[in-house]
């Protein structure tokens, strides 16, 4: 039993000490910094709640936080709804199934930052073509003011996620045992019936599972934003994270940002939990 326990802690340190490094160590130095006038280099005093009560003033952050609600709660209903649909579809006896599951998991597999420049000459070139050829004005300039500019960064999340969702849920589909949706089938339940009173309540934990990751990658969005808006126009899309990497590195002002990285962090993880919480509690009742 000690040499069992001896080896599972020896596997287990190289993960420990990667964890510890990344993430345990920074957040702590970072927590530390927020309470001081650091500028990146080092810090002449300690400055208490001064770097966190200064958020409340700042209306680029503010914005920031509105506009990037706005889009977790826009980008999770769509890529839930749309990336169920994609399991439903290819996961029903098409000869195609594999190839439509193929097509559409391949834009997960394209880096943020190359999407976001692909998508960027899409709607600045492409959607402007199109909009003068056919006359129709809300094609043209896509990314210069804050509602195209907003429904652009949809788009290009949606399009690259949908396809990563969509294998979750298919992993549980395909779990559901058939027998229990013949039999309903047989006494009559109609396919909207089926797929609320069988399917949904069976795949339950993996809609759990699915709004953890969209709400968490939602909040978390940085390369998407910086390649395809950088923030813009006058700062209207700019996002948290591209928001605290502005503060940062663009502003000088290293403390504020490691308060507005805490505070950020708090919020993703509050957020978080509670999601998974509720849903936890509706998968029992389900």
């Amino acid at each position: 039993m000690k040499n069992r326990s001896l080896s599972f802690w020896l596997f287990l340190t190289p993960t420990l000490v990667a964890l510890s490094l990344v993430v345990i160590i920074p957040v702590i130095m970072g927590l530390f910094y927020s309470f001081t006038n650091w500028d990146g280099i080092a810090f002449t005093e300690m400055v208490g709640f001064k770097n966190y009560l200064s958020l409340f003033q700042d209306h680029d952050f503010i914005n920031a936080f509105w506009f990037t609600v706005k889009f977790v709660i826009t980008t999770v209903i769509l890529l839930n709804a749309i990336g169920l649909s994609l399991a439903l579809l290819v996961t029903q006896k098409l000869k195609t199934s594999n190839f439509l599951r193929t097509i559409f998991f391949m834009p997960n597999m394209i880096g943020g930052l190359i999407l976001g420049f692909i998508w960027q000459f899409i709607f600045t070139q492409a959607f402007t073509a199109l909009g003068n050829a056919l006359h129709l004005s809300w094609l043209q300039n896509w990314l210069t003011n804050e509602t195209t500019g907003f429904w652009g960064l949809v788009i290009v999340t949606v399009w690259q996620m949908s396809g990563y969702i969509m294998i979750i849920y298919i992993a549980y589909l395909q779990n559901i045992p058939q027998e229990v949706i013949e039999a309903a089938e047989m006494d009559g339940a109609s396919a909207w019936q089926r797929f609320t009173k069988i399917t949904f309540p069976m795949i339950a934990p993996a809609f759990t599972v699915c709004m953890f990751l969209t709400l968490s990658n939602g909040f978390k969005i940085y390369d998407q934003n910086l390649s395809l808006t950088n923030g813009g126009p006058y700062k209207s899309t700019q996002m948290l994270a591209l928001d605290i990497v502005n503060t940062a590195y663009n502003a000088g002002n290293f403390a504020l940002a490691e308060a507005k990285s805490i505070i950020f962090f708090l919020i993703v993880a509050a957020i978080s939990l509670l999601q998974v919480y509720y849903n936890r509690k509706r998968e029992v009742k389900l």
